[in-house]
């Protein structure tokens, strides 16, 4: 008897499984990774971050002293109490891909995805880096007008 209940359970298993639907698109896992942030719902959002972006929250959360939850509950693309999320535009170029998510201040920015084992995943990384590189570009434009002024 014990036998066929393990057979039972791996089978039941194993239909589960391939009934799950992993986000197929940059689209769809963002909408995955809304409805858990909605339901409160850690893990599900950590899969949906590409490893480079967890690596980055593990590194901020021991800079905290905080677990590595707590970072990904609050540093969310867009805001709890944000009744719609807005987008457009998904645009996929190999294994990086790019969506327009329109912010709580009603500003559309642009978030980068990276393909990881078959999977879009949100690349918050690319996100910093992306927000990184613009304030770089910013201070060099900066720099040049200040030192255009000076005779």
């Amino acid at each position: 008897m014990r036998f066929w209940s393990k057979i039972l359970l791996f089978t039941v298993s194993l239909f589960l499984l391939s009934c799950a639907e992993e986000p197929s698109t940059p689209l769809k896992t963002f909408k995955a990774y809304t409805r858990a942030i909605k339901q409160k719902d850690t893990t599900t959002m950590k899969l949906l971050l590409s490893e480079a972006s967890i690596k980055m929250h593990e590194q901020e959360a021991k800079a905290q002293n905080v677990n590595l939850d707590e970072i990904v509950k609050r540093e969310t693309l867009f805001t709890e109490d944000q009744k719609s999320v807005k987008h457009r535009n998904e645009k996929i170029e190999g294994g990086k891909a790019t969506l327009e998510v329109e912010n709580s201040l009603g500003v559309w920015e642009t978030i980068p995805f990276v393909r990881e084992d078959g999977v879009w995943k949100i690349d918050k990384q690319g996100f910093a880096n992306q927000i990184f590189q613009q304030t770089e570009e910013n201070n060099k434009r900066l720099d040049d007008i200040i030192n255009q002024r000076q005779p």
